[in-house]
């Protein structure tokens, strides 16, 4: 009985543990579920609110924003109006600059996707001398502030023409988004096996085929999460279009600002003209959502 006892003691430790564990994992079980689910939506829908408000606000008119807040809408749908993006329409100070945002953004994602492509490449699977030195001094210029560089490189503009233009804000976001372009795709391509690159190669395929036909086509999610990252820190910017445009090449950020500067009640062209603004970068967003979920997780498997 004594031995029997002893042991029946030494096992409720190890029975109190499976129990403990069993509550545990029915608790995580239910987290993880359907309640994690519900809880996930909610804070989504959270963050959505000021989108929403700032949508519904663009669709009501300057008396209706006067006179209540814009959930006020729910309770009066007929406060909904499409006047705001008329004169929005009409305004050439807000229409120019969106413009002169797509004709910014564009090209410098173009440059920073190929040329850090092609540098990444160069970097990963090309020898030359000095090339982990280069890429060192490549990465380096990481910590390079933006903020820094904005007095020497509007006095190198202003002495080659380039100062106000559309193309020295391109040339400058290109510029500082090359080294982390490079960083990231050369780690990327870097990862590719040797076995690959080797056969397409006895196969007869140069450099150039061989990044067109090979390396791009396996590139493609870190380029899609490079490009999504360039178009949005770009089309939001505010501060290098602030040094380096004038009146007639500033990008929407810049114009809104004016707008608040002088007409400080001209809601019904700030509300549409903001809500166009965000917009545009959401929808690229969600519309490589697959591509830039893929590239972020490639690194992180391998």
């Amino acid at each position: 009985m004594t031995a029997t006892a002893g042991r029946i003691g030494k096992a409720d430790p190890v029975g109190t543990v499976k129990a403990r564990q069993s509550v545990a994992s029915r608790i995580t079980e239910r987290l993880g579920g359907g309640l994690v689910r519900v809880v996930l939506v909610l804070v989504g829908l959270f963050w959505l609110v000021p989108t929403i408000g700032l949508l519904v606000s663009s669709l009501r008119t300057p008396q209706d924003m006067s006179a209540g807040g814009w959930w006020t809408v729910f309770t009066e749908p007929s406060q909904l109006t499409v006047d705001s993006y008329r004169k929005l329409l009409e305004n050439p100070d807000i229409t120019h600059s969106l413009v002169n945002t797509v004709l910014i953004t564009v090209p410098a994602t173009v440059l920073v996707v190929v040329i850090g492509a092609l540098a990444g490449y160069a970097f990963a699977w090309m020898e030359f001398p000095g090339r982990d030195w280069w890429f060192l001094g490549v990465v380096s210029l990481l910590v390079v502030p933006v903020q820094v560089a904005l007095i020497p490189i509007a006095e190198l503009f202003g002495k080659l023409g380039l100062f106000g233009t559309i193309l020295g804000v391109i040339l400058f976001h290109t510029g500082f988004g090359l080294p982390f372009a490079v960083f990231l795709l050369r780690n990327f391509f870097a990862e590719i096996p040797r076995e690959l690159l080797e056969a397409a190669r006895l196969d007869g395929a140069g450099e150039l085929r061989l990044f067109a036909r090979v390396v791009m086509p396996l590139g493609g999610p870190a380029i899609a999460s490079l490009g999504i990252f360039q178009f949005l820190w770009v089309w939001n910017d505010m501060l290098v279009a602030l040094v380096f445009t004038k009146s007639g090449t500033q990008p929407i950020t810049v114009a809104l600002q004016t707008q608040v500067r002088q007409f400080g009640n001209n809601i019904d062209v700030l509300a549409p003209g903001a809500f166009i603004s965000m917009v545009i970068p959401l929808a690229v967003f969600f519309a490589f959502q697959r591509q830039f979920v893929s590239g972020v997780m490639a690194g992180a498997v391998k």
